[in-house]
């Protein structure tokens, strides 16, 4: 799966980065799935511009520190830049897993009364809001949402991966769901109604790490490393032993109900109770205005000027951010941890032994965004080809597209 975290990696780089590798791995481990590498694909401005070096520096970094303390490699990915990506870079992390296709685990929480539970690192006031800030306009104003970004712990998440797994080796899980964007929200409404059921949270069974958090705060805050699962009826004490060996949080937090309702309780009081469908499947779609963007004129190639010096465009093209060397960037990826990565990042593709096995997986991201601003459909279909063409130079058949 690839995901982009573009706004929060740019008001704060480091940390946007580093969740948005975080967040990406978790969507692949809730599933059953262990990681086997990871890739991203990265915009940013131009190199003279002031902020592109503080960003590119804590885009990578937050990237490298989050996959290697992971222990999952890094294996290759394109960085570009460009005037036009100056306000608003692009931050899009990859992640490949290995999964078992018969133990493939959902979100769907079917079935009633059965218990809801919160597993992984504490809930803090980190990261509320932060769903809608990924979808604002940024101003002069954007480095006041800096609180608004996520704050991740490749650490805890390496404990919540080896514990979920473990767990899911045993027959316990009927669904499974990383909090990610609005948190506890998110999470339990799309789970309940993924199943048809209803959801009833005791918000005081929350661990938090902060003192007087509001019913609000707690469903809607975006600390990182958590998941919420509903396990089979009498499932509670073995994963909570699972969770307990591994040094993270596990609560009871609910049960699943036949109302179709969110119903959230916190110290007595009832702060919500609300059909479920309007939250999910049926919310309001809005039909917003839009007018066609005009096709560009198509160059004819005897309207191009030769260069009046063909060195000259030579020595151009040889100092061009586009053509320079990434090994700058990749190099502070570990992109051998797990011993397994056959086709290192420099190459069309990266390759990584499936383990125990003599197959590999090649991988590749690729897009050239002229041809996508010059015409959005034919750009994407370049960009599917040159992926083709990357995957099939290292002698693999391609499979799939994410």
């Amino acid at each position: 799966k690839m995901e982009s975290h573009n706004h929060p990696s740019y008001i704060e780089p480091y940390q946007g980065a580093a969740t948005g590798v975080g967040g990406i791995m978790r969507d692949v481990f809730t599933m059953g799935a262990r990681p086997v590498a990871n890739m991203n694909a990265l915009r940013f401005g131009a190199p003279d511009h002031p902020k592109t070096r503080h960003l590119v520096a804590g885009v990578v970094s937050g990237i490298g520190d989050y996959g290697n303390c992971m222990g999952v490699p890094t294996v290759g990915g394109e960085t570009n830049f460009d005037p036009r990506y100056n306000d608003n870079i692009l931050v899009n992390a990859m992640c490949v897993g290995l999964v078992d296709a018969s133990r493939i685990f959902k979100s769907a929480a079917n079935g009633i009364a059965l218990p809801v539970v919160y597993v992984g690192s504490k809930t803090g006031r980190d990261g509320i809001h932060g769903a809608t800030m990924a979808s604002a306009e940024f101003d002069e104003a954007s480095e006041e949402k800096r609180p608004t970004v996520q704050v991740g712990d490749p650490f805890t998440e390496k404990l919540l991966l080896e514990a979920c797994l473990e767990l899911m080796a045993e027959d316990a899980i009927v669904a499974i769901q990383d909090m990610g964007a609005a948190g506890l929200t998110s999470s339990s409404v799309e789970m309940a109604d993924k199943g048809g059921v209803g959801i009833d949270l005791n918000l005081n069974q929350v661990p938090t790490r902060e003192e007087g958090m509001t019913a609000y705060e707690m469903m809607l805050s975006e600390s990182q490393e958590r998941m919420l699962m509903v396990l089979k009826q009498g499932a509670e004490k073995l994963a909570e032993r699972v969770f307990k060996k591994w040094g993270l949080d596990f609560a009871v937090i609910g049960y699943t109900t036949d109302t179709g309702h969110l119903v959230v309780r916190h110290s007595g009081v009832v702060e919500a109770d609300i059909p479920l469908a309007a939250l999910a499947h049926a919310a309001p779609v809005y039909e917003r205005p839009w007018t066609e963007t005009p096709a560009q004129a198509v160059i004819a190639p005897e309207d191009v000027k030769a260069p009046n010096s063909m060195l000259g465009a030579l020595e151009a093209m040889m100092g061009s951010a586009a053509l320079s060397s990434r090994r700058w960037i990749w190099e502070q990826y570990d992109h051998m941890v797990m011993a397994e990565t056959v086709q290192r990042p420099g190459g069309d593709a990266a390759v990584v032994r499936v383990h125990g096995t003599k197959k590999g997986l090649a991988i590749s991201c690729d897009v050239t965004p002229r041809y996508c601003a010059a015409d959005p459909r034919e750009g994407a279909k370049q960009a599917v080809a040159e992926c083709w063409r990357n995957l099939t130079a290292t002698g693999a058949d391609p499979l799939a597209i994410t």
